[in-house]
């Protein structure tokens, strides 16, 4: 990947965080600390390696996307609408009564949305089924999911992963944001999901672990991707709260939002970092 490129990447990036901060705010609520910590996996997803089109958000032959850890809706939204399936100022609208970014996505509301998602581990069971589907119809459509490192916890996420190597699911990409932190505290204080990469490799996938910030390693990781009969998993490890310093690796910011005073140093920290 060119320098050029690579600064394009970061400058949607900045926005993307800009944007979930902006959310938040406004909604005096919501996710921030894993929605910052997939800006760049999100930001490289929709702007180099998934085939999508915003002016027809439902077309059949578009690759799929479902936000497995749901509570990071804002990256999503913010995601979507730097890449023009809605207006940016609709941000500002998020959780608002009447609004299409409501808490968690939902498919009936907002364009680009594939998959209804919140209760974790369900995220990936329905990119599973939308992977089958897309075999079964001999279609090349790869479907992409995002999980974070504490929903791994959750049975239905292995049950999942069973699933799609038994059924040979190499239109399958799990990624997941791993981040080391959940709602309670690390993920090995609350029930330790380690070694991730060696669990999804004994499932029966094709496993890639990286720096989820860098996007040599990303492109890397989404190139190198095998139709070899197997899922792929791309563990990404990254900084929750990922650029706004007084958020990084701090817990308090998973489900918080700023007040005004933090919102605008937040702001500022992030367009002074922009590029």
């Amino acid at each position: 990947m060119t320098e050029t490129r690579k600064q394009e990447l970061a400058r949607v990036a900045n926005l993307v965080r800009q944007g979930v901060l902006e959310g938040v705010f406004n909604a005096k609520a919501g996710h921030p600390g894993g929605s910052l910590s997939a800006a760049e996996a999100m930001t490289y997803l929709y702007f180099e390696q998934m085939r999508v089109d915003p002016a027809n958000p439902k077309c059949e032959t578009r690759d799929r996307f479902v936000l497995s850890k749901g509570h990071a809706a804002p990256v999503l939204y913010a995601t979507l609408a730097h890449r023009g399936f809605f207006p940016v100022e609709e941000l500002a609208t998020l959780r608002k009564v009447g609004s299409r970014l409501q808490g968690h996505p939902s498919m009936k509301l907002c364009p680009g949305v594939d998959m209804s998602t919140g209760s974790l581990g369900q995220g990936i069971s329905a990119a599973v089924g939308m992977a089958l589907g897309a075999k079964h119809g001999g279609s090349d459509v790869m479907t992409y999911t995002l999980l974070g490192d504490g929903e791994l916890q959750e049975g239905q996420v292995w049950e999942a992963a069973m699933f799609a190597a038994a059924k040979q699911l190499d239109n399958l990409v799990v990624i997941v944001d791993n981040n080391n932190l959940q709602i309670d505290g690390t993920v090995e204080e609350v029930n330790s999901p380690y070694p991730i990469g060696e669990k999804f490799a004994a499932f029966g996938f094709d496993v890639t672990e990286i720096d989820g910030h860098c996007y040599d390693a990303l492109e890397g990781a989404f190139k190198g991707i095998a139709r070899n009969g197997k899922p792929t998993a791309i563990i990404l490890k990254t900084t929750k709260g990922r650029g706004v310093s007084f958020m990084e690796n701090n817990v308090n910011w998973h489900g918080a939002p700023p007040n005004a005073e933090q919102y605008e140093a937040a702001m500022t920290e992030l367009k002074g970092a922009a590029v």
